[in-house]
């Protein structure tokens, strides 16, 4: 006696379901790392095996490892300047010259303004060191001028001037970090961990140059300290770096500058496939490297997609 028709075609749709399921649980994503030598200028032969990448706490396939260099990977920069900075920061406009002026031809650079809760550039992303530069003037220190340094950084990353997809987005954050809308310390700020998820969804690499604010709460031991925790927050998150010199401003910026430069000259993209239960999301990575003399910096965190889409759904 044969089975009926329906009963057929009940048994072979369940037996597609795991296969299908199965293939929407592969997501995939692209981050950097930056490797830096612990033999100075040694140059470096990474392969794909020495790094091991894990997502969510599991092993993540590698699809793709190379070094970030070349008109195929250009450098998109933004300075972000905190509008509540000391005037005092203009000592260091020498120093900032001379960076933008110093930077490879591959780099387009452009200076931006905290000014209220956003990000208001000076100018276009130029290659051409004498654009940047007519935008660059000193703040206007006024206390509070930036609304919170992570709503400008939210506005960056949602606004990136530009759509050039095969370019490495990253931004220099020179501020205190202080938040006025969460003045006490809270390694859950809201407004933190939106700029952090905003800036790993645009994928940009967030670096800080710690530099006092004008007004009274900036000058207080416990907000100068809160104000550097976040901005570490972020950069580890993003896979950036911080700077800062204790609690005071630095007399230079150049040192800082300097090894800026050397870990834009050190980037690797990384590319990867891993396990995605639900929709597009930010996720925890970490990163270890093996065989080589080197210091790996990489985000903690990392958007992953479904595979073959760019929309994140």
């Amino acid at each position: 006696m044969q089975p009926p028709k329906f009963a057929v075609l009940l048994v072979a749709a369940s037996l597609a379901l795991p296969a299908f399921a199965a293939a929407n649980d592969q997501g995939s994503g692209q981050t950097l790392i930056t490797v830096l030598p612990k033999n100075g200028d040694s140059p470096l032969h990474l392969q794909t095996q020495n790094v091991q990448l894990k997502v969510d706490g599991k092993d993540s396939t590698i699809t793709n490892f190379a070094p970030a260099k070349g008109p195929g990977s250009p450098l998109e920069l933004v300075l972000l300047i905190d509008s509540s900075a000391r005037s005092s920061l203009g000592t260091q406009l020498n120093d900032i010259e001379g960076f933008v002026k110093e930077m490879p031809q591959n780099t387009r650079m452009a200076i931006a303004y905290m000014d209220n809760g956003r990000a208001v550039f000076s100018g276009p992303l130029s290659s051409n060191p004498a654009q940047v530069l007519s935008g660059l003037h000193l703040p206007m220190g006024v206390p509070g001028q930036s609304s919170s340094p992570y709503f400008c950084l939210s506005d960056l990353a949602k606004n990136w001037p530009s759509h050039d997809m095969s370019a490495r987005r990253e931004v220099v954050m020179i501020t205190d970090g202080v938040d006025y809308y969460q003045l006490h310390y809270d390694p859950e700020d809201p407004y933190v961990l939106s700029a952090i998820q905003d800036s790993v969804k645009a994928g940009i690499v967030v670096y800080s140059i710690y530099w006092v604010n004008q007004g009274r709460i900036d000058r207080t031991w416990y907000e100068n300290n809160a104000g550097q925790n976040l901005l570490q927050e972020v950069t580890q998150a993003t896979g950036g770096y911080g700077y800062w010199e204790g609690l005071g401003n630095p007399v230079s910026f150049a040192p800082y500058f300097k090894d800026l430069r050397q870990r834009f000259q050190n980037q690797y993209r990384v590319s990867f496939s891993s396990e995605l239960k639900n929709k597009a999301q930010v996720q925890h990575m970490s990163v270890k490297l093996s065989g080589a003399e080197a210091k790996v910096t990489a985000p903690q965190q990392v958007f992953v997609s479904r595979t073959g889409t760019n929309t994140g759904e």
